[in-house]
């Protein structure tokens, strides 16, 4: 599973979405944690390292999120599908 999910964070299908919401969330996030700092001119290498994941956690949160949607209707459609035994 972990291997698919890998696979998942560079897929087109899931990319898309997962990019829009890493810049909203992101921004979001980078402004609330980081905007004093970044006004003040006080941002460290330490800060902006905080930075990229600030915009990378969502970015995960949401490939996973659809990767594990996906999974979960792809079980469910192939059980669906199983002739049962009477």
């Amino acid at each position: 599973m972990l291997k698919k999910y890998l696979a998942s964070l560079v897929d087109p299908e899931f990319m898309s979405t997962g990019l829009k919401t890493a810049l909203v969330v992101g921004s979001l996030l980078f402004i609330i944690n980081h905007g004093l700092a970044l006004s003040r001119g006080e941002m460290t290498s330490e800060r902006w390292v905080s930075v990229a994941i600030t915009y990378l956690m969502p970015y995960l949160v949401n490939v996973y999120g659809q990767y594990s949607y996906r999974r979960k209707l792809a079980l469910r459609q192939s059980h669906e599908f199983t002739p049962s035994r009477s």
